[in-house]
């Protein structure tokens, strides 16, 4: 009896030895879902004490749990991707049952990603710990195969017979060179060299599948036990690589993905704006867009295109204020081959000749240069675009929609603005007014954006305290729309998992620092009133001290006292120049 007792207490050390050794995370719960095992390497992972998790429910130790539902459904869950702080595991949640077949509790084995290579260089007993290894590898979506000391196959996963073709009757047993159709088995060449081989291209299997494979030995306190192999479509590469180079291109041209019904306006000043919007869509007039940052311009520029006849071409966006003016002399109008140094073989066609039959919107127009600007009138006047480097006038036919946060009309008397060109691009002016010309609209502003921030953030945010709403209304908005999305999205992500209201607790610092810099304005203006100045000068020397206090407080870094004054860093590098700040 006592060395019964003896083999039994030996037995449970082992296994708590062989649980708490392996890097894969184990979780185990009992019927009412009470954490009953937690390895080290689960609470490595995520960042837990096993003593403070043991005989918690689980659903209060890991929120994004779904070991529950495992107690619920009776159904097991594997292959399932998912995060855990920074780390990225996969995991395999499966029931337990009773020899009657009734569910006793759920176990979840995960693992880092990152850790395969790990995984395989530290194990310690192949035959041990197979039943775990083969849980483990069977979840991924990699190809894997593992062979002994000797090159002989031990063991495969389903993604490795889905790529080669080739069973486990196939491989277990049999050398390493068994699913080669064309190279040399890695296997061999890390059991020779006992170093890892990375990016090999092969060709495997009866259909000579090119695939591309990494391998790495398995070392155990010195000795070579095996290596393996993890074995990648280099078709399945290629298609991802394409989906890649489609998506960049579509960054740039995107279509246009809103409506009219996704504009958020009941006020008097909103409707007529729409309504003028809706008319100039009926045509192919040219639309200047004018408001404040943050107003929404390029929303409107996307309902006009959608509501207009053009509406199944392209929609083409440009910043006109992202780039340097022979880059986007360049983007927009194209260039021959040999225009100048770097130039791809053959030219390249600009943004208005990729847009023909569409719309090009072009935002912050005021900001291009005097050259740019001569170009674009002639394109307004002619309907035509010379490339750069060539003499060949090529026709189009493109809406254009511009949008500014400047005066152009103060540009024009300083000599900043082509004249003519203003009065082309002012056939049809639209001025969206800002949010604190509009705060009736601001209620159902707030509701969209917490439907919207939910769906992403994944939280279920009912609504504002009416306290809130109050401050929010008084507040002055000088960010406009964008920055109420902000003020938000920073709101709820101050807000607890179960917390479904807004309070004034989750604002960040709005009023108090909205109250103290209307102060300041208000001191600065009386002092300068006193002196005789005129308005002008009172804004240049608030704007001035405004941007030289954004650039103290930043260390001198221009991009990110562009970002706190919300202007493009083209802009500010301007008005340095403007007030020679240093």
């Amino acid at each position: 009896m006592k060395n019964r007792l003896k083999y039994i207490n030996n037995l449970n050390r082992k296994k708590d030895v062989i649980i708490n050794s392996t890097h894969d995370g184990l979780i185990s719960i009992d019927k009412m879902a009470s954490i009953e095992l937690f390895n080290s390497a689960a609470a490595e992972i995520m960042g837990l004490n096993k003593e403070d998790v043991i005989c918690k429910d689980v659903r209060e130790v890991i929120p994004n749990t779904r070991l529950h539902v495992i107690l619920e459904t009776g159904e097991s869950e594997l292959n399932q991707v998912q995060n855990v702080g920074e780390t990225t595991i996969i995991t395999n949640r499966v029931p337990v049952r009773d020899r009657q077949g009734e569910i006793i509790g759920a176990v979840s084995v995960f693992r880092d990603i990152t850790e395969v290579k790990k995984l395989a260089e530290k194990i310690t007993n192949l035959n041990e710990i197979r039943g775990m290894l083969e849980a483990i590898i069977n979840s991924t979506q990699d190809a894997i195969s593992v062979v002994d000391q000797d090159g002989i196959g031990i063991l495969i996963n389903p993604s490795y017979t889905r790529l080669t073709g080739l069973t486990k009757s196939d491989i277990i047993g049999k050398p390493a060179t068994v699913d080669i159709a064309e190279g040399k088995s890695m296997h061999y060449k890390v059991l020779k060299t006992k170093k890892p081989v990375k990016n090999a291209r092969i060709k495997v299997g009866p259909n000579k599948k090119d695939v591309i494979v990494n391998v790495a030995p398995i070392i155990v306190e010195g000795k070579l036990r095996g290596s393996v192999g993890v074995i990648r479509d280099v078709s399945e590469i290629k298609k991802l690589t394409q989906e890649l180079n489609e998506a960049k291109r579509m960054i740039r041209h995107l279509n246009a993905k809103y409506t009219f019904a996704d504009i958020i306006g009941k006020s008097d000043k909103m409707e007529t704006v729409i309504k003028q919007a809706k008319k100039a869509s009926r045509t192919p007039v040219t639309v200047l867009v004018r408001g404040e940052s943050g107003t929404g311009k390029e929303l409107f520029a996307h309902a006009i295109h959608n509501a207009s006849k053009r509406k199944n071409n392209k929609f083409i966006r440009v910043n006109c204020s992202a780039l340097a003016d022979n880059i986007l002399e360049s983007e927009l109008f194209g260039y021959v081959e040999g225009a100048f140094t770097g130039a791809k073989k053959g030219g390249k066609i600009g943004l208005f000749e990729e847009a023909d039959g569409g719309t090009i919107f072009l935002d912050e127009i005021g900001k291009i240069s005097l050259n740019l600007q001569a170009k674009l009138l002639r394109v307004l006047q002619e309907k035509e675009i010379i490339r750069v480097g060539s003499t060949k006038t090529i026709s189009i036919d493109v809406r254009v929609i511009v949008a500014t946060n400047t005066n152009l009309e103060n540009q024009i008397k300083e000599g900043e603005f082509r004249e003519d060109l203003y009065y082309r691009l002012n056939v049809f002016p639209i001025r969206i007014p800002p949010l604190r010309e509009r705060k009736d609209d601001l209620k159902a502003l707030i509701h969209h954006i917490i439907r919207k921030l939910n769906q992403e953030y994944g939280r279920s945010v009912k609504n504002i305290n009416n306290d809130v709403y109050q401050i929010l209304f008084k507040y002055n908005w000088p960010g406009n729309v964008r920055e109420l999305e902000n003020i938000i999205s920073r709101s709820m992500i101050y807000m607890n998992l179960e917390e479904e209201i807004i309070n004034k607790n989750h604002l960040p610092l709005l009023v108090e620092n909205s109250n103290k810099v209307e102060k300041s304005n208000k001191i600065l203006l009386e002092e300068k009133s006193i002196k005789n100045h005129t308005l002008k000068e009172i804004i240049n020397s608030t704007e001035k001290n405004t941007i030289i206090r954004a650039l103290k407080k930043n260390d001198g870094n221009r991009k990110e006292a562009a970002k706190l004054l919300n202007i493009a860093v083209r802009s500010l590098y301007y008005k340095i120049d403007k007030y020679n700040i240093e």
